[in-house]
């Protein structure tokens, strides 16, 4: 027997559509279609794609498959770790030990519920935040898994035993985002072994802890867990980590990360992970291909990310995925299939919370012929390690590359009345810049603060401006963003 297809009404007759979205335009159904716009993925690039829809007048709903909005992004990712990171700074009494000595701490002994209590806050509101947005727009939020009958028509699968129904879309976005990656051969229990999407069911903080893979999760947490007193290791097959950064700012990084005790084993594959019997206990045993041994108390497997696309039937819509789970688009977001868009993280690199939001938007206003504008090399990166990173434009390797003279100029925390005052000496500022017309070209930031500061460069970056800007502004005094004035003379007397 076939699927019914039922009116909108009957599936989201829980959602009211009495509220006026904040769009002045009142939406006009499709006759064709249940929605003008089904969002796949409530993560930041679907809630995004959402509501820009239902601003432009469009019936618009977001089928996510778990029992709360926000995707990996607030449950799992991004909110999570940047608010575990929050308490870890504040707990351990980071910020101060340059002034009151590295044995300074707010707590002594820490424990992962004094982490998560923090994070189980802010989780919580921001699901509420959310919720709040996508009703206050009129978006209709349907909990069921999704997957394609066709092109235009997604069948969803509801968990409260309604069975099945099939809607259909006259646009469809995927936002589905991705799921840790995992090796079939590691034996992942979630206490010993995990991922990062299992950090927040971690009972006790290790003695010591091994990370496989320096990407940008794997760092952060590296940063993260060593703060906390946690012998921390961190392997990867390849060379150098973060190679997309400009490499004097990682190179700052792993200093400060190997004067707090962090191991790194670079240029080394795994040959295989297991759970072990310690005289302690269980414990982590791994084994690299250059016959090295590593014996942890756990161990996090952060390898990269998988698309989430195994579950939507994707050839049903006449797409598919590479061997990764990710799809590929145009400039406008678009698949294979012009009337479908995929957006965020399903799409690879960045995969930023920041960059999926734009993506959302911009797939959202070209499904609708609207017009809208954004600047892809201004998107800036933000990279929550302990010292966090912030980058917009170029950086000294990509500038090289492209055979632009350039000339940089330099600025550091200890110079800054204000870096001394919040404590933090290793920060640094770099301005990358034209030798003979002096425009801006990037900007690169490691130290408290770096991923607010950023926005001062990218905005001077927007309007085509020089390093004369930041000469010619008065900063307030004591404050960081000095060093923005600092980097420019110090830029400028090298052109001398």
């Amino acid at each position: 027997m076939g699927v019914e297809a039922v009116p909108v009404a009957d599936v989201a007759g829980e959602f009211s559509r009495s509220e006026k979205p904040e769009s002045d335009i009142t939406p006009q159904p499709s006759p064709a279609y249940d929605f003008d716009m089904v969002v796949l993925g409530s993560g930041p690039a679907g809630q995004r794609a959402a509501i820009q829809a239902a601003k432009l007048g469009k019936r618009a709903a977001i089928i996510e498959r778990r029992a709360v909005v926000g995707g990996v992004c607030i449950n799992t990712g991004t909110i999570p770790s940047k608010t575990l990171r929050e308490a870890v700074i504040h707990l351990s009494g980071y910020r101060e030990r340059n002034i009151y000595g590295a044995s300074y701490a707010v707590k002594r002994d820490i424990t992962m519920a004094d982490l998560l209590f923090r994070a189980d806050y802010v989780i919580r509101n921001e699901i509420d935040v959310t919720n709040h947005q996508l009703k206050r727009n009129g978006v209709n939020v349907l909990e069921a898994k999704a997957s394609f009958v066709d092109d235009h028509t997604v069948r969803l699968s509801f968990f409260d035993g309604r069975g099945q129904r099939d809607i259909t879309a006259d646009r469809i976005v995927i936002a589905v985002g991705t799921e840790t990656t995992r090796d079939s051969a590691i034996p992942f229990d979630g206490q010993q072994i995990f991922t990062s999407d299992d950090i927040l069911e971690l009972t006790e903080l290790p003695d010591s802890l091994s990370i496989v893979g320096a990407g940008v999760i794997g760092l952060e947490y590296a940063t993260m867990f060593s703060t906390l007193g946690v012998r921390v290791t961190v392997i990867d097959k390849r060379p150098n980590v973060l190679d997309f950064i400009d490499s004097e700012i990682t190179d700052a990084l792993v200093y400060q990360m190997r004067q707090n005790r962090v191991t790194f084993r670079l240029g080394e594959d795994v040959e295989s992970l297991d759970i072990c019997d310690g005289p302690k206990g269980k414990k982590v045993c791994i084994e690299l291909e250059s016959g090295k041994q590593i014996i942890t108390q756990k161990a996090l497997y952060s390898i990269g990310r998988t698309g989430a696309t195994d579950t939507l039937n994707l050839p049903a819509a006449g797409l598919t995925a590479d061997e990764r789970g990710r799809l590929t688009v145009n400039e406008n977001y678009q698949t294979s299939c012009p009337h479908i868009y995929a957006v965020g993280d399903v799409i690879g690199f960045p995969s930023l919370a920041s960059t999926s939001m734009e993506q959302g938007r911009l797939a959202a206003c070209d499904a609708f012929d609207a017009e809208a504008e954004s600047v892809a090399e201004l998107f800036p990166y933000g990279i929550y390690t302990i010292p966090e990173i912030s980058v917009v434009g170029k950086n000294e390797g990509q500038l090289t590359a492209d055979g632009v003279p350039y000339e940089v100029g330099h600025a550091f925390y200890r110079e800054i009345a204000r870096g001394q005052i919040i404590g933090d000496s290793t920060g640094m500022l770099k301005l990358m810049f034209q030798r003979h017309s002096r425009k801006l070209l990037g900007v690169s930031i490691l130290g408290e603060g770096a991923s607010e500061l950023i926005h001062i460069g990218q905005a001077v970056m927007a309007h085509d401006g020089t390093v004369d800007y930041f000469v010619d502004t008065v900063f307030n005094y004591p404050t960081l963003a000095e060093c923005y004035k600092t980097a420019a003379f110090d830029g400028i007397n090298r052109l001398d």
